[in-house]
């Protein structure tokens, strides 16, 4: 009879041999782009932007560690988080209309922007913003160096977050401004508005050093799989399994 490890599913070890070859490719570089990831081609070089990514004095990135970033000007109060929805573990928004927003109980927790404006004597939330309706441009399309700005959007308002380089500081504006009747602005220094630049002829990972890799990996996994259901299928155990 069989061993218990031996009767296991072939197509069951080499979805798992599969997944173990996709994590070493991501771990080589190969991934996919995340919301806050960006890249432009100046002047003979690539400037690119990984705006959530970890860095040694930022170890969430651009993210707010609070989970949110407030800017409150009068009676309005501006509340966003960048790359992700925001998280609220303390003083949560507290205002009407935030159905489409995580709804009273959790207002906030569902989108990325969000104000509140006091009208006769109530504050309302519009949504002004989300992680999966954004877009990255550049602060100055001849210096990359720069920023950043990203705008998030919803149904009928927006908002844009200009994030201007500073390699010491990390500091939010406590200003927004306002345009037609919901587009909001505002800005943001931080070390991760920085650019990583590479000369575009080659230097760093170009898209036939990545191409490289993925071939690879293919490579790799064919003789990983056959490997595995050779042992386990066929049930050869000699040197000849490699």
């Amino acid at each position: 009879m069989p061993s218990r490890g031996e009767s296991r599913p072939p197509l069951l070890l080499a979805a798992a041999a599969a997944v173990g070859f996709g994590l070493l490719c991501l771990v080589a570089g190969v991934g996919v782009a995340g919301p806050c990831d960006f890249s432009v081609a100046r002047g003979g070089a690539v400037y690119s932007f990984s705006l959530a990514s970890r860095t040694p004095a930022r170890r969430h990135g651009v993210l707010s560690e609070d989970g949110f970033y407030k800017v409150a000007v009068n009676d309005s109060v501006l509340w966003f988080q960048l790359c992700d929805q925001m998280i609220f573990n303390f003083n949560p928004p507290v205002c009407l209309n935030c159905e489409d927003c995580g709804g009273p109980l959790r207002c906030g927790t569902q989108c990325s922007a969000l104000v509140s404006n006091n009208h006769g004597g109530y504050d309302v939330c519009t949504t002004i913003g989300s992680v999966s309706n954004s877009d990255i441009s550049l602060i100055d399309e001849i210096n990359p160096q720069k920023g950043v700005i990203v705008k998030m959007s919803s149904s009928k308002c927006s908002i844009s977050v200009y994030i201007f380089c500073d390699s010491k500081v990390a500091q939010v504006s406590d200003k927004f401004v306002l345009s037609g009747s919901c587009d909001y602005a505002t800005s943001l220094r931080h070390p991760s508005g920085c650019a990583q630049s590479m000369s575009a002829s080659g230097k760093g990972w170009g898209w036939l050093s990545i191409s490289f890799v993925i071939i690879l990996c293919l490579i790799g996994g064919y003789i990983l799989i056959g490997a595995i259901y050779r042992y386990h299928f066929l049930g050869i155990h000699s040197v000849e399994v490699s």
